[in-house]
């Protein structure tokens, strides 16, 4: 993203690190870091130092952070259980264009980052996580594959389109005889020598071929490409094979089927061999285009999420909105607290600092007041964006979190009819949300504390 402003690049980095850390909430932190600078703007014109109201946002911000603790809730699930995780995501994918099919979207992510979770270390790796898109079919087609798939196809037409109990040799070899790294010349003047020299290529080809089928290989993939005359061979010796296939998808194909990557043939073991129950062939729609699905792995720990959709823009959105959604999951598998969404935990926090502020004598009141005022700019888009009367919509929740003391009303969006988010099922990670607080008052402050910005065109 190209700004030229100078605070606007800091908004920028800001939401990249919420991305970074958490994965999701990016809005949240700019729209709450936007709304501390409006409040700082109003108590400069009052007079208070810069340094008074940074300070006074950090005790806020504290306050905040400490309030969502004990509000917070710890949710149980497992395995058999995954019911509360998909809530979660639902909520996160509410806001998304892709909404429609936050449901199905939702027990994709869940049962993905299920699969690649360590549940006794609470850890998940999501690099083992491969998104994959194709324009064509529909959104509802999107489907999550215990393996990987790969943009390729067999290397010959001829070749078998399924294979089963496939042993995958996995090379970063070329199909194709040793070149002289000097300069060289060949000159054949007789047929003689250019049919010597094609057996001789051709013998090269056959040991190749014999190597990978001694082996016990029944499905190479090759990061590099092969010759007519190889795929000819391998064709023949009934050796499906796979052509130029990045770096990043051998390594993926490697972790998952339990092989090796093997760089020269002389190494080739049946050691090294990857284990896969289905390589199969897939193709779509009436263009043919088609794609390698790799199943039943001997680690199934790598999965694919596979997306489809109407154009490209939709599957990129999908990308993002489905990156969010895993992150959420693998942030409640790390630490299962959560708090409820819909603007009540931000309501309730601004309740608390409030509440607080009294307690402190200097002038920093009337910042950690204006950070109170700050927090009720998430609820109150909410709000605007649902077709809701803002002001009289976000006051009337905070009288009915008051009077009633449960902090978990916030704003009806869906129009349920409730605005208990425990019944409607809203809520999010409490380190996202605290992390969000957090973030946009460093910002904030730091922004408060610059006192003047010298562009270089006035140097020239």
């Amino acid at each position: 993203m190209d700004v030229d402003n100078q605070i606007a690049k800091l908004m920028v980095q800001l939401s990249r690190s919420q991305d970074y850390e958490i994965g999701d909430g990016t809005t949240g932190v700019v729209v709450m870091a936007g709304s501390l600078l409006e409040q700082a703007e109003r108590q400069l014109e009052r007079g208070i130092h810069p340094i008074r109201i940074a300070e006074g946002y950090e005790m806020a911000s504290r306050i905040a952070v400490e309030h969502l603790e004990r509000v917070a809730q710890k949710f149980e699930f497992g395995e058999s259980n995954i019911e509360p995780l998909v809530q979660t995501c639902m909520t996160t994918l509410s806001s998304k264009i892709v909404n429609r099919c936050k449901r199905d979207l939702a027990e994709i992510a869940v049962k993905a980052v299920l699969a690649v979770a360590d549940l006794e270390r609470k850890d998940v790796n999501l690099d083992l996580i491969k998104v994959e898109g194709r324009v064509g079919g529909k959104l509802e087609d999107t489907e999550l594959i215990y393996g990987i798939i790969i943009d390729k196809d067999m290397s010959h037409p001829q070749m078998p389109k399924r294979i089963e109990d496939a042993k995958i040799a996995i090379l970063t070899c070329p199909f194709e005889p040793p070149k002289p790294k000097t300069k060289h010349k060949v000159d054949i003047d007789t047929v003689e020598k250019f049919q010597t020299l094609r057996q001789q290529e051709q013998k090269y080809f056959d040991e190749m071929v014999q190597k990978c089928k001694d082996v016990g290989a029944t499905l190479v993939i090759c990061q590099w490409g092969f010759d007519d005359e190889a795929n000819h061979l391998l064709m023949h010796r009934n050796l499906p094979a796979v052509r130029w296939v990045g770096g990043v998808e051998l390594e993926l194909i490697a972790i998952a089927t339990g092989g090796r990557i093997v760089p020269r043939f002389q190494e080739l073991t049946p050691e090294k061999l990857g284990k896969a129950g289905l390589v199969r062939e897939k193709s779509f729609g009436t263009t043919k285009d088609r794609m390698l699905y790799i199943e039943h792995c001997a680690n199934s720990k790598a999965v694919t999420i596979f997306i489809r959709g109407g154009n490209k823009m939709m599957i990129e959105e999908t990308k993002r909105s489905l990156h969010d959604a895993l992150c959420v999951a693998r942030n409640l598998i790390c630490n299962n607290s959560i708090v409820y969404g819909g603007g009540s935990a931000e309501i309730s926090c601004s309740i608390a600092v409030e509440a607080a502020a009294d307690r402190y004598p200097g002038v920093e009141q009337y910042a950690i007041r204006a950070f109170a005022d700050a927090l009720d700019a998430i609820p109150m888009a909410l709000a605007e964006n649902s077709g809701l009367q803002p002001i009289e919509t976000l006051s009337a929740v905070k009288s009915q979190q008051i009077k009633e003391n449960n902090p978990y009303c916030g704003i009806d969006c869906n129009d349920v009819g409730t605005n208990d988010m425990r019944e409607q099922n809203v809520f999010e990670a409490l380190i996202g949300k605290q992390q969000q607080i957090l973030l946009a008052t460093q910002v904030v402050k730091m922004i408060l504390k610059i006192d003047d910005v010298i562009s270089p065109s006035e140097y020239y």
